[in-house]
């Protein structure tokens, strides 16, 4: 370009006279920030439609049916809930054998305890401490667990295009 052309629109014509395209300005430092944010923001658009597309085919493969997502709740909470009665069952054991060691552990008031029963105690308030995490996290778990199956069950009716029947009196 000549000189006197630099920095500013311009267009290009063909041999036979024709405009065949036409450029822009150079953009400002504002502009091409504009432009470079617009283009993220169409860019987490496409992501998130992408990502829409592939949890709804998911769920389609994955559920036939309503009845399919009640199947498959039913397991995951009694799975959920199995593991919460075993944890319960592990802090209830755990608390039985602090009691012994505590009942242990009242004969030695005036003296200093035998490094076995303070060990004990030790491992039972730390096995009691980690099943009550366990057991919160599982908690927690089943709460989202039902969370994320009724938000199937809403969504698959949307994609399948059929609605669901009236529950029975």
């Amino acid at each position: 370009l000549p000189e006197q052309c630099r920095g500013r629109a311009y267009r290009v014509i063909g041999n036979s006279g024709n405009v065949i395209k036409e450029v822009g300005p150079p953009l400002s430092a504002e502009q091409k920030a504009e432009q470079a944010a617009e283009a993220r923001r169409k860019k987490q658009i496409d992501d998130a439609a992408r990502e829409q597309r592939y949890k709804d085919q998911a769920l389609l493969d994955t559920y036939a049916t309503p009845q399919d997502i009640d199947l498959a709740q039913g397991k995951a909470e009694s799975d959920v809930n199995l593991a919460i009665r075993g944890a319960e069952d592990r802090i209830a054991a755990a608390r039985k054998q602090r009691k012994k060691f505590e009942e242990e552990a009242e004969f030695y008031k005036k003296k200093s305890l035998p490094p076995e029963v303070a060990k004990g105690l030790r491992d039972a308030d730390h096995e009691i401490k980690t099943q009550q995490e366990l057991l919160d996290v599982k908690k927690g778990g089943a709460a989202t667990l039902k969370a994320k199956y009724e938000a199937d069950r809403n969504r698959s009716p949307e994609l399948t295009g059929r609605t669901t029947a009236p529950a029975k009196p």
